[in-house]
């Protein structure tokens, strides 16, 4: 299980990264009038995703289940392809990427990367709803998986509302 609390720790790492990159876009954008959208929803999103690795930290060391090869090897290919997936997004929105809703008026949408494909609209939801099912699936916490996919959905539900509505804002907002 010390692979799995490692694999765990790189996550986090990246985590932090990904704020770092965020509070990075965020002034960049806020410096271009950008305006920022759903801040309602953005504290419970941090809390889904601390949620996310305490349960894949803790549901294995209570539960003590072992690792099935089958289902850890599959959902840690998932978990890998989730990671490029959301790092493609990162590199194609550029300086636009964050975890808020931040909107320039008046900017176009990103057409490139996977977001050049009209029916993904969302790719970056699609790494994080992968990776929250798979990660824990590594190690059999499959209690967070079905946790973390139930409240993502009801948040994505959310969230994509509030994206789609702010980039429908006319360009003088």
């Amino acid at each position: 299980m010390t692979w799995y609390f490692l694999l765990l720790a790189v996550i986090a790492a990246e985590r932090v990264v990904e704020l770092g990159v965020a509070r990075r876009n965020s002034a960049w954008t806020l410096g271009r009038g950008g305006v920022e959208h759903g801040r309602d929803h953005y504290p419970w999103m941090v809390a889904l995703h601390i949620g996310l690795l305490a349960g894949c930290v803790l549901e294995p060391a209570v539960t003590a289940r072992p690792f099935v090869p089958v289902v850890g090897w599959t959902a840690l290919a998932l978990v890998a392809a989730s990671q490029v997936l959301r790092w493609w997004c990162v590199r194609s929105l550029g300086p636009y990427w964050n975890t808020r809703v931040i909107v320039v008026p008046g900017t176009p949408p990103v057409r490139r990367g996977p977001y050049r494909f009209p029916r993904l609209r969302h790719p970056n939801y699609v790494a994080v709803a992968v990776e929250g099912a798979a990660l824990p699936l590594v190690h059999g916490a499959w209690l967070t998986a079905l946790a973390f996919t139930g409240a993502n959905a009801a948040l994505m539900t959310v969230r994509i509302r509030c994206e789609d509505t702010a980039l429908r804002q006319p360009a003088t907002a």
